[in-house]
């Protein structure tokens, strides 16, 4: 098995080419947890065991030649084109989550005036900003775990830090927003 790539080993084919297999075990195991939160957070729970199963079938079926440089980002990508291709067979009714708290409903709201969209677009420039004007440090760590739905633990490996360095930049991050959000209401 490759050193510098997880889940992936190095087999010659008939034509004594490398081929580049997939150990979809280890890929489960690895990316398997973030890929389940990924999906938690666009969809109803009962559909994220079919989804992660579409994803990592597509990664079995499109096993190529050539090998995969950011496996993660690639995995993810695989994500959300299974979420397209499930909400355009499901005909469009497969429904985003768009919270979960008691007593609100799933379904977007249809009477949203011009002025409130016009101040949401306002508070949205005005967050993106903040996490524009973080420190370049705080920003890259709750970005990857904001965004990219990184675990504290391979961030703190991917900027060589420690688990704990993880946990007081991204809680800097969010009394910064926090400060932000405050400002707008």
């Amino acid at each position: 098995m490759s050193g510098d790539r997880p889940g992936k080993a190095d087999r010659m084919s008939a034509d004594n080419r490398p081929q580049h297999t997939y150990d979809l075990t280890e890929w489960m195991n690895r990316y398997g947890p973030g890929l389940r939160r990924f999906l938690a957070r666009r969809v109803n729970a009962a559909d994220i065991d079919d989804l992660v199963q579409d994803v990592f079938l597509r990664m079995q079926t499109a096993q190529s030649n050539q090998p995969i440089e950011h496996a993660e980002r690639y995995l993810f990508r695989v994500a959300q084109n299974v979420l397209i291709s499930r909400y355009r067979a499901d005909g469009g009714r497969m429904r985003p989550v768009l919270g979960s708290i008691e007593g609100t409903t799933a379904e977007p709201r249809d009477d949203i005036s011009p002025e409130r969209i016009a101040i949401g677009r306002e508070q949205y420039a005005l967050v993106i900003q903040a996490i524009a004007n973080l420190s370049p440090r705080v920003r890259a760590a709750f970005v990857m775990h904001r965004f990219e739905n990184m675990t504290y633990q391979t961030i703190a490996v991917r900027m060589g830090i420690t688990k704990n360095s993880v946990k007081e930049l991204i809680h800097r991050a969010l009394l910064r927003l926090s400060d932000v959000m405050e400002d707008i209401q």
